[in-house]
């Protein structure tokens, strides 16, 4: 981290090193409006950069300016493993400065998209457009996983996705700050960059009941069920109360943005149906709040594509 002198005080005080966004997603998502975004904000950007070249740019002269690197699978020597070596290279570098941007579409959206521009797909240049988008979402699954922010660009015009930018990269976004919850299973972990975590697994299991077993926490039926347990109300009105407490104290101490996960077993009744309760809470106290569902996500039910949602797994909740 770099040090700064207080005119004030002998002794140096540290600065804040600049943001690292690292913006990737399926072909056709949105990456190209995304980064020239970044550019227009003020960073510097650097697209389809090789990733073997990374580490030379990493170990370079210090960072001056917010940076963006634009990867997909378009560039040389790409690959899940090395994209996420080259994460964790980033937040050894910048600590929870450096975030993972990953953009997303429907199948559908994405289909129609390369309809439109006649483009042959890069995973699948003597194939259909859609054996290509299927191949390359079921790759970069483990990348969607490791990312901060996922905007949904389905229902987003490049106007729209080029304010989304501005709202969560922007000069003033530090000084709205955001919250991201997240919905998630323990059996495949905690997801990355966490702050707060709670465990959801002591409420009734709506996967027992034959009829809501196939739905998730999004349906009213579900979030019913879970709210109906005994235990529910108390827990959610004094975790919804903790965090209202802290978001302020975290803000004041500087973060600009703050995640907070539910888990339970499966990621898909009983986490989910309080991720949604507490971001309409959050919303409703004119915080910025934006969703996660990580286990919806790898089943391809977080995107419109899936069945009752209405708009994308990032969709804003609060206030712009």
């Amino acid at each position: 981290m770099t040090q700064a002198t207080d005119p004030d005080r002998d002794t140096p005080r540290p600065t804040v090193p600049p943001r690292i966004v690292l913006v990737t997603g399926p072909s056709g998502a949105g990456r190209s409006t995304a980064v020239n975004a970044l550019e227009d904000l003020g960073y510097e950007v650097i697209d389809n950069l090789p990733l073997s070249l990374l580490p030379r740019l990493l170990d370079g002269p210090p960072i001056e300016r917010p940076l963006a690197l634009g990867l997909d699978v378009r560039n040389r020597d790409f690959g899940v493993d090395a994209l996420i070596g080259t994460i964790d290279a980033l937040t050894a570098k910048a600590g929870d400065r450096a975030q993972v941007l990953y953009l997303d579409s429907s199948v559908d959206v994405l289909v129609r998209r390369y309809s439109e521009t006649r483009r042959r797909h890069p995973l699948a240049p003597d194939e259909t457009p859609t054996d290509g988008i299927l191949r390359e979402r079921d790759l970069l699954t483990p990348i969607q996983a490791r990312a901060d922010f996922l905007i949904d660009t389905s229902n987003l015009s490049p106007h729209d996705l080029k304010a989304e930018i501005g709202a969560w990269f922007g000069p003033d976004a530090t000084s709205v700050f955001g919250v991201t919850v997240h919905s998630f299973s323990y059996k495949r972990g905690l997801p990355r960059g966490l702050d707060l975590v709670f465990d959801c697994r002591f409420l009734s299991n709506p996967h027992w009941e034959p009829s809501l077993k196939a739905l998730d926490g999004r349906s009213e039926a579900v979030a019913d069920y879970v709210a109906a347990d005994p235990l529910f109300e108390e827990f959610f009105d004094r975790t919804a109360g903790l965090i209202r407490l802290l978001l302020p104290a975290y803000r004041q101490e500087g973060k600009s943005h703050l995640s907070i996960g539910f888990g339970c077993t499966g990621g898909q009744h009983r986490s989910v149906a309080v991720t949604e309760r507490l971001a309409a809470t959050l919303a409703a106290d004119e915080w910025r709040v934006s969703i996660r569902h990580r286990e919806l996500e790898r089943r391809g039910l977080a995107t419109p594509d899936g069945d009752g949602a209405e708009s994308g797994v990032a969709s804003e909740t609060g206030p712009a």
